[in-house]
């Protein structure tokens, strides 16, 4: 079955990376505050520096206009945008803080008035100095003594010898005495209940007063939150407009580099921003969400995710995967990248596992965005996978090419409790999963991944143990 994966991670400037993850085969959850502002450490700034300085000599000899666009682009994607995304979650928690807060005053507010309604129509019936108390435990007495002896019901319930010192007694005890009264609110239950109905009526009244001015500053503070929250999704998507603009520039220029290194770091670049641009479609799309529970492990089906992400640019070349470890699956043409339709439950000779799409996967996990991103590149993926560190061994049962060797589409497979880069460690009960979307010159790897630590969904970053992982091709 599946559960989660803890990620612990310390934030750093550049990276969207997660301080406390947890991700599974089905489930990824966070335990962790609203996010808070922080100042960047001096290591954090010397890692920014160093990440700047080592982009800028990769494009040594590039023009300086598309020089440029290929360093606003990173700094957009590094700083900018995760900056603005972390304000406007922020924004968004504050919103809907102050909204929840209003709207319970609100309703105490009005269950005050309809006490207020009904006491005066029992002052209309029988007037303002009617007892309420002392009829409800007169009643209360008739109905305990009847059927029983009298003196061993009044001795059980409060050491009484008279029914008059029954009633007086209990009309002391308000839990008890308020049933006949109409104490639905805090605002009665705040009264004596040996207050005549007078009395009663005037303090709620000036509960009232009070509620109705607590409302009203509330509503209006809960207005402002959803005002600054507004604008602060409307400053991150105009960032991510930007960024978007600038990669289809940099798309479209990128036959103008001529050495390696730049046209790497061009493609870097860019696939950052195009995993960007899918999170922000994910959060658009009603349908993406299979299971809003995320504390369930992977369970019953329930609807197919319709969630599409926009084709990726085309992967660079990457070194075809030995074929240890195959479980019987058989060559496969990473041109496409990928031969098998959306939802195959059978395809490069074995059977995919896939028997109700990505339905199985609660929403922002990380299996859930290995299964959708498998999907977009046509590559075979399965429903029932299990949790994150599962997957190489389920794969393994149904046919799939299982290896150490990183390719473009593969899931990549973190075990239980594995270091990885000395920035996190995998969950010692769950593991982690992910997708390779480029390997790199140095060997290292560029991943997408979900999970609710994230600011984003997808999130990426750059691995560089990368033969230390178990991959899932096809």
């Amino acid at each position: 079955m599946s559960r989660k994966m803890t990620r612990q991670v310390r934030p750093i400037v550049g990276l969207m990376l997660a301080s406390a993850m947890f991700c599974a085969g089905g489930v990824a959850v966070v335990a962790a505050p609203a996010p808070q502002a922080h100042a960047v450490s001096m290591s954090e700034y010397q890692a920014k520096v160093s990440n700047h300085a080592k982009l800028k000599s990769q494009l040594a000899g590039v023009s300086s206009d598309l020089a440029d666009t290929i360093l606003q682009l990173a700094d957009l994607n590094d700083n900018q945008i995760p900056a603005a995304v972390e304000a406007a979650e922020s924004a968004q928690q504050a919103a809907e803080q102050a909204q929840s807060l209003a709207e319970a005053t609100t309703q105490r507010l009005q269950a005050a008035q309809q006490d207020k309604a009904n006491l005066e129509e029992q002052i209309k019936q029988t007037g303002s100095d009617y007892d309420d108390a002392k009829a409800a435990v007169a009643q209360l007495a008739r109905e305990s003594f009847h059927g029983s002896s009298t003196s061993d019901v009044l001795d059980f319930v409060t050491d009484s010898t008279t029914a008059d010192d029954f009633v007086n007694k209990m009309q002391s005890q308000a839990a008890v005495t308020r049933s006949e009264s109409n104490a639905a609110t805090d605002a009665a239950n705040e009264l004596n209940t040996s207050m005549n109905r007078k009395d009663r009526l005037g303090a709620i009244e000036q509960k009232i007063t009070q509620l109705k001015e607590q409302a009203d500053q509330q509503a209006a503070s809960a207005q402002q939150a959803a005002s600054e929250a507004s604008a602060k999704q409307t400053a991150l998507q105009k960032l991510r407009d930007e960024g978007t603009a600038k990669r289809e520039k940099l798309e479209s220029q990128k036959s103008q580099l001529t050495t390696q290194s730049a046209k790497e770091a061009a493609d870097i670049v860019a696939m950052k921003s195009q995993i960007d641009s899918w999170n922000n479609q994910y959060n658009n799309s009603n349908n993406a969400a299979v299971n809003p529970n995320n504390n369930q492990q992977q369970s019953r089906p329930n609807n197919n995710t319709n969630y599409n992400p926009a084709p990726a640019p085309a992967p660079a070349p990457a070194p075809t995967p030995n074929n240890n470890n195959s479980g019987g699956a058989s060559g496969m043409n990473y041109a496409v990248p990928g031969n098998c339709p959306a939802g195959s439950g059978y395809c490069y000779g074995h059977n995919t596992g896939n028997t109700v799409g990505g339905a199985a996967y609660p929403s922002r996990q990380c299996t859930l965005w290995a299964y959708l991103r498998r999907s977009q590149l046509s590559l075979p993926v399965g429903s029932y996978m299990g949790n994150g560190a599962d997957w190489a061994n389920t794969a393994r049962g149904l046919g799939y090419l299982v290896n150490n060797t990183p390719h473009v589409g593969a899931a990549m497979v973190f075990a239980r409790g594995q270091s990885v880069g000395g920035h996190w460690t995998a969950d010692w009960q769950y593991g982690h999963v992910a997708v390779v979307e480029r390997v790199n010159a140095d060997g290292s790897v560029l991943i997408s991944e979900g999970g609710t630590g994230f600011a984003t969904f997808p999130a990426w970053e750059t691995i560089s143990n990368a033969g230390a992982y178990q991959y899932v091709h096809y």
